[in-house]
């Protein structure tokens, strides 16, 4: 599942709406809908998040971690470490080869560090 499945699937199941439902009223398939929570379809184009959006009446905050969670669900990354030190070419492939043996707290844990790591550096003026 993807970070906007999740949260697709969290806002159906707190208004009581079931995935039939929900891919009628947006005019797509009840499959499609399913592969998109479950993260076997990629991230949904921009005019079918905003068809989401405006489905869930959502406000603007919500809305805004709708597309932010849209941009992090793409379940088929490419990482190119091309010019990188060779550290990071270790480090994505060794990612790549044990990502689906990782615990939910490791993932967690990886998650939070790269996001810490990666905003107590200063950008660049």
């Amino acid at each position: 599942m993807t970070p906007l499945g999740a949260k697709l699937r969290a806002l159906r199941e707190e208004r009581g709406v079931t995935l039939k439902e929900m891919a009628k009223a947006l005019n797509v398939s009840s499959a499609y809908l399913s592969a998109l929570e479950h993260g076997r379809r990629g991230k949904p184009t921009w005019f079918l998040l905003q068809r989401i959006i405006a489905y869930f009446n959502v406000i603007w905050d919500e809305a805004e971690e709708l597309q932010r969670l849209a941009e992090l669900s793409d379940p088929k990354v490419t990482i190119d470490t091309g010019g990188l030190p060779p550290e990071a070419t270790e480090l994505t492939n060794r990612l790549q080869k044990e990502i689906a043996r990782l615990t939910p707290d490791d993932l967690a844990f990886l998650r939070n560090e790269v996001i810490r790591r990666s905003t107590r550096r200063e950008p660049s003026a």
